[in-house]
């Protein structure tokens, strides 16, 4: 019996994808949990569409994500936190903080999950970090970390 996927079922296939299963598997199983759904014309030119809109918006997301990195990219942000005479700072610029910091100086609000730090920087100096706004698009960001005065 062929059903279309309505979930990523693992050793099966991923969402929207059309399988050919067990009669049983798919009436006692997959249908009833809403798993999948029967592959009749009608489910499948809905399929179709659903698919379509989800490749445009898909679209729109990497145009938005394109132009938010060229506002982005380059950037230098200027960061202060009290420090030792080592440079060894008494707390630690996070994600977080750059990510606030970001926002203030571009307008644009990046989630501190995007950003690509390892830890929290520990020491002033001069970095070089990624942000990943899209998983197509990447920039760099330089953070220089000084001491407070």
């Amino acid at each position: 019996m062929k059903v279309i996927l309505l979930e990523d079922i693992d050793h099966l296939g991923d969402m929207g994808e059309i399988v050919d299963v067990a009669r049983g598997y798919a009436r006692n199983y997959l249908i009833p949990k809403g798993l999948a759904q029967e592959a009749t014309p009608e489910h499948m030119a809905r399929l179709e569409e659903e698919m379509q809109r989800r490749r445009a918006m898909a679209e729109e997301r990497l145009r938005e994500a394109q132009a938010q990195a060229e506002q982005v990219e380059g950037t230098h942000l200027e960061m202060s936190a009290r420090a030792g005479t080592s440079g060894k700072l008494f707390g630690s610029v996070t994600s977080k903080d750059i990510g606030e910091a970001l926002e203030e100086k571009t307008g644009i609000s990046i989630d501190r999950r995007k950003i690509e730090l390892s830890e929290p920087l520990r020491e002033t100096g001069d970095y070089e970090l990624t942000v990943v706004l899209h998983p197509e698009v990447r920039v760099s960001v330089q953070v220089s970390v000084t001491a407070q005065e």
